[in-house]
């Protein structure tokens, strides 16, 4: 008989933390804040991202979601979403340790403004700083080995490649290229962070070997969001277990299922 495997008991540790679940979920964009809320609550994620910025911005529910995301008694991971120079994210990684209480920081430092794609030069010069002063760094970038290589140059244990643009739901663009980054570095925590837009996308970012799964559009987005978080919770622990069951190989010709070896048992009553 086949023994179930509980997910729950797939233990695995970030950040100097001990987590069961996979799934990175951001806040952002909901219908409303009880939306959030329960889709937050019904996917198990347990690392939540939230933004400085929209702490800072005076929102007339700003009170209210921060209460939602305490109550929620999970791991809040800031960002430095916004951010366009190393600059400018250190000193509000700075000021989200101070206001959040951790030392976790979500590094985002963008390049471009059509595809918001990161600047890897300015990224890996405020990453090398913050982690100088103590900072547990998740690094946004793309799926380049090249910069991946010199984030872990500079001390990062969590590397958070794209699998395509942000907010585009577009999948995993470069596959090859994932692929390639997980295999260099198999000590680090891989995360895929941005453009995962199907549960399907998600379970194949799984199956490459990927520690976890960050998104928050689409979930936000989709028609039913509670829903699309439950979707997403057992797409990424499909794609885990998946992974660990150890995929066939593809093949380039057809073959058989049922073995045709041997002579057709009724030819014997002939």
């Amino acid at each position: 008989m086949t023994k179930h495997i509980d997910m729950q008991s797939d233990s695995w540790e970030i950040g100097g933390k001990t987590l069961s679940s996979r799934l990175l979920i951001g806040s952002a964009l909901y219908p409303s804040p009880a939306n959030m809320e329960d889709a937050i609550k019904i996917s198990q994620a347990q690392i939540v991202t939230v933004s400085l910025r929209r702490q800072s911005a005076g929102e007339g529910n700003g009170g209210q979601f921060w209460d939602i995301i305490k109550a929620l008694n999970i791991n809040v991971l800031p960002n430095t979403a916004g951010c366009h120079s190393a600059k400018e994210a250190i000193i509000t990684a700075q000021m989200a340790r101070e206001v959040f209480g951790t030392n976790w920081i979500k590094l985002e430092v963008i390049g471009d403004q059509y595809n918001l794609q990161p600047d890897p030069f300015e990224t890996v010069k405020a990453a090398e700083v913050l982690i100088k002063e103590g900072f547990e760094v998740f690094p946004y970038t793309t799926d380049d080995l090249v910069v991946a290589k010199r984030l872990a140059d500079v001390g990062c244990k969590i590397i958070m490649p794209w699998g395509s643009m942000i907010g585009s739901g577009k999948g995993l663009m470069n596959p090859d290229n994932l692929t390639a980054i997980r295999k260099q570095f198999p000590e680090l925590k891989l995360i895929i962070d941005a453009g995962i837009g199907k549960p399907s996308h998600a379970t194949q970012a799984m199956e490459l070997g990927y520690d976890g799964v960050l998104l928050n559009s689409a979930v936000a987005l989709a028609q039913d969001p509670v829903k699309m978080a439950d979707a997403f919770r057992y797409a990424v622990e499909a794609g885990r277990l998946g992974y660990e069951a150890g995929t066939m190989q593809e093949r380039e010709f057809a073959s058989p299922s049922t073995p045709t070896i041997g002579t057709p048992f009724w030819h014997q009553f002939n």
